[in-house]
């Protein structure tokens, strides 16, 4: 028998399955459990995520409302790559992508 057989055959102590869970593609009980709570942490964030979201867009529209009726402008750009830079410092390039969806769904398209 190859030596690579061998290693393969190693007890780790762990349940394997031979065919992955397909609820969360985990070959064993314990990572499947771990998935499936991650999962709800992932999913009750992603919640608190959206509340946020959806309050920051009725700032913004606030902001917007004070801006126009005064005269200004309904964007402020100077005030946007504030923003873009604080999500790119935080988050990397990525955090700009990020920003830049925000921003479109805080005041629309530009």
């Amino acid at each position: 028998m190859p030596a690579t057989d061998t290693a393969a055959r190693i007890d780790t102590g762990a349940r394997i399955d031979t065919a992955a869970r397909p609820d969360t593609g985990a070959r064993t009980d314990d990572a499947a459990d771990l998935i499936t709570s991650a999962r709800e942490r992932i999913d009750a964030l992603d919640d608190r995520i959206i509340g946020l979201i959806q309050e920051r867009t009725a700032v913004s529209a606030v902001i917007q409302e004070a801006r126009i009726t005064s005269g200004g402008r309904r964007v402020n750009l100077s005030r946007e790559m504030e923003v873009l830079g604080h999500y790119r410092d935080a988050l990397g390039k990525p955090g700009t992508a990020l920003a830049m969806t925000l921003l479109e769904l805080c005041r629309g398209r530009v």
